[in-house]
């Protein structure tokens, strides 16, 4: 806030001189003799000059957003001394009627420039960075990541307002950098960062947001608030950027905002460290994510937001996989459908539900209505898009829907390697290997050792007959992560197509030794049979799949490796069990 050192009146950081007398407003108590905001040296946390725009390691931007605000105060205090020096001999009060139209008009003119954009009044596309945890405990990650992403949650409810994905922004992770860069990256205009410092029961955040394009500043906040005081914390941030941005909220837009998914403070922090290990996806770090969000439940029985992550928990143990299907699914499926019970209007615990019906009851048609509710609840998740396309429609043969279904996630999630990655499985599906080849390639480029990229790029370069090098992806991998199916599964089908039996059978014992203690799915091991030209021991693996309802067997109508037993009638009436729609 400024203060008018002779009336003591109080205003806003966006006036200049004082309403009442004219006299220029000073920072902070006007006995302090004060100018500028206190900085302390070497611009500690929560002594930083509530001017300073958004921090960033790029020096030469901040020097320039610098200059930009020397400039303007400059010039503000040069015209404000002129006047001065000429209203000496004259009553001050001659002069309140202009000086207060003055204001009006800078006032004015301040808020077009701060708050609206060259096209629009609007800004209506923005990125939350994630919020610098400056905390001594490490540990305390889980706030600040978890802080961001239920901004941009909540955020990426409402329908007229582009929201750069917690999956995009991830990347910028305690790296700093160039906010132009980072914006034109993500294509938006106004980009969020925040710093969040935790001692004890004692809680604070510094926000600031920036209108890029131009800029400027439109807003920054420090809290000091109790950990008991998060969830409402985060309420206000989010209401104050819907604020800033000037957003026309309809009335679903204000009851989106405005959502309590839980009252309990307890409950929502451990959500939020329920969601931190997950999306680590190693085995302990998902099996915590599990306690969590159970415990989560425990404090608060209606907090559907958390069911519907534990169902997506139990989900993704089938899939890398840390437990069997037949444990792990229906588990999931009561999750999400507690969490519809208690919110019908939950997009994720639909999309939950449609992934348990889809990869393990088969049961299609339900799979798809919970998919389509899924996308009209919320058409912007990408994860939604991806999974109709990876879990429905290229099962059931509907390739050219899955490939553009691909896409869409992609067009809403371009950073997302997860994204790209999947769109070279559709194609490779959909039997269009120089596509699947070319997008695995460019996820590769950006990150050799995502394992997803790696399954991509695997599979597309056996198909193309490349298989020294798929064999030499897959071997390197090996070396730090022996045991993992992915990597096993993709050695064993290029041995056995490059014509190396025995190594391909080394391949298939050591899942049988992997077998002993924990579950793998013989889907992997029905591929290599079927690589090797052994179609009987294909066929019994595939039998076995069939039984333990393995999280991959859906795709068995358009696997490309599994084209050695097609015609084969024993293959054919395996394929019918799974009850595919005519």
């Amino acid at each position: 806030m400024k203060k008018c050192p002779q009336c003591g009146r109080e205003y806003d950081n966006t006036m200049s001189f004082c309403l009442d007398d004219g006299a220029e407003l000073l920072y902070g108590p006007a006995a302090s003799g004060l100018s500028k905001p206190p900085v302390s040296a070497g611009g500690q946390f929560g002594d930083e000059p509530a001017t300073v725009i958004l921090h960033s390691a790029d020096a030469s931007g901040e020097a320039e957003r610098a200059q930009i605000h020397t400039k303007e105060k400059t010039a503000v205090r040069t015209s404000a001394g002129a006047a001065t020096s000429k209203v000496k001999a004259f009553d001050r009060r001659l002069l309140l009627a202009p000086i207060a139209l003055a204001v009006i008009v800078l006032g004015g003119l301040f808020g077009y420039r701060y708050f609206t954009t060259p096209d629009s009044g609007t800004i209506n596309s923005i990125a939350v960075l994630p919020f610098e945890n400056r905390s001594d405990d490490p540990n305390a990650d889980y706030l600040s990541d978890g802080l961001a992403e239920s901004l941009i949650y909540r955020l990426s409810q409402l329908p007229d307002l582009k929201v750069s994905p917690t999956s995009s922004v991830v990347r910028y992770k305690g790296k700093g950098g160039n906010l132009v860069a980072i914006a034109n990256e993500l294509g938006v205009r106004a980009v969020m960062t925040g710093k969040l410092v935790q001692r004890g029961d004692n809680l604070t955040i510094s926000i600031e947001l920036v209108d890029v394009a131009n800029n400027k500043l439109l807003w920054g906040e420090q809290y000091d608030r109790k950990m008991s005081d998060l969830l409402a914390t985060q309420r206000e941030i989010a209401a104050e950027i819907v604020s800033k941005l000037q957003l026309r909220l309809s009335g679903d837009g204000e009851n989106t905002l405005a959502k309590r998914y839980t009252d309990n403070n307890d409950a929502y922090q451990l959500y939020l460290r329920g969601r931190f290990h997950y999306a680590k996806r190693n085995r302990s770090d998902v099996e915590r994510s599990v306690e969590y969000f159970q415990q989560a439940i425990a404090l608060d029985a209606n907090f559907a937001l958390a069911y519907s992550a534990l169902a997506d928990s139990y989900n993704g143990m089938t899939a890398y996989p840390y437990m069997a299907p037949k444990q792990a699914v229906p588990l999931a499926k009561a999750a999400a459908n507690r969490a519809l019970e208690l919110d019908p209007s939950l997009a994720e615990a639909h999309t939950a539900l449609a992934n348990s019906l889809a990869c393990f009851d088969w049961n299609w048609k339900a799979a798809e209505r919970e998919f389509k509710r899924a996308i009209e609840l919320n058409p912007k998740d990408a994860g939604t898009h991806w999974r109709y396309g990876m879990f429905y429609l290229m099962p059931v043969g509907r390739l050219e829907e899955a490939i553009a279904a691909g896409k869409r996630s992609l067009e809403l999630e371009p950073l997302d390697l997860n994204h790209g990655a999947n769109l070279s499985g559709l194609f490779f599906y959909a039997r269009r290997y120089d596509e699947a080849l070319e997008h695995a390639r460019q996820v590769h480029s950006l990150d050799a050792n995502f394992i997803v990229g790696r399954w991509a790029l695997s599979q597309a370069l056996i198909e193309k007959g490349v298989y020294g090098e798929a064999i030499e992806l897959n071997e390197n991998a090996m070396q730090s992560d022996p045991t993992n199916p992915v990597y096993l599964r993709f050695a064993g089908i290029a041995y056995a197509k490059a014509g190396r039996r025995q190594d391909a059978e080394r391949i298939i014992e050591r899942f049988r030794d992997i077998a002993r203690t924990e579950y793998v799915m013989s889907y992997h091991i029905a591929l290599i049979y079927s690589a090797l030209g052994d179609k009987d021991k294909a066929l019994s693996a595939l039998e076995i799949s069939v039984s333990e309802r393995d999280y991959l067997l859906p795709r068995i109508k358009v696997e490309p490796f599994l084209d050695p037993l097609r015609g084969d009638p024993r293959f054919d009436a395996i394929v019918r069990r799974l009850n595919f729609p005519e």
